[in-house]
C-alpha cells in the first residue's frame, strides 16, 4: 500500500514537531542564546517540511527494504526495519546539511559560526536518527492515509 498525499504532509507535520523541538535545545546548547536558537527551529520548520515531503516521496517510488507479502489473494508490501533505518540515514544527510547552512545564517556574524552551525549539525546525526527511527516504526502501524491496492 502506498502513501496518498495527505498522509505524507501530515507525517511530515508530526515529525517536524518532534525535529524542531530537538534543533532548538541542540541549538541553545551550542550557541547558548535562545533567540537564536528559536530563530535556527523556525526557519528549519517551514525548509524541513518541503524537503521531508520531497524525501518521502522519493522514498515511496523505491522498492528497497520492502517485501511484496500475498494473502487471501491480496498483496502488500511490508517494510523491513534495515529499511526505516536507510530511510532515516538518507533523511539526515539531508536534513543536517539544511540545519549547518540555517545554523550558519542565523550565527554569520559570530566569529565561531562555522564551527557552531558544524556542531548543531553533526549532534543531529545521532539524536535524529534514533528520533526519526522511533517516528518511521510508529507510522507504520497507522493505518489512515494509506492506498488500498
Amino acid at each position: 500500500m502506498a502513501d496518498k498525499h495527505h498522509r505524507s504532509v501530515v507525517k511530515g507535520a508530526t515529525w517536524r514537531v518532534i525535529g524542531t523541538l530537538d534543533t532548538i535545545f541542540l541549538s541553545l546548547v551550542f550557541t547558548g542564546k535562545i533567540g537564536k536558537a528559536l530563530t535556527i527551529g523556525a526557519i528549519e520548520l517551514f525548509t524541513k517540511i518541503i524537503l521531508f515531503y520531497l524525501h518521502e516521496r522519493i522514498w515511496m517510488r523505491l522498492s528497497f527494504g520492502t517485501e511484496e507479502i500475498r494473502k487471501d489473494g491480496v498483496t502488500t508490501k511490508e517494510e523491513k526495519h534495515y529499511r526505516s533505518l536507510v530511510k532515516g540515514i538518507s533523511w539526515r544527510i539531508v536534513g543536517s546539511l539544511d540545519t549547518f547552512w540555517i545554523a550558519l545564517f542565523v550565527n554569520r556574524h559570530s566569529e565561531h559560526a562555522a564551527q557552531t552551525a558544524f556542531y548543531i549539525a553533526a549532534t543531529e546525526v545521532i539524536t535524529k536518527v534514533l528520533l526519526f527511527w522511533l517516528h518511521e516504526r510508529a507510522w507504520l502501524n497507522v493505518k489512515w492515509g494509506k492506498e488500498t491496492a
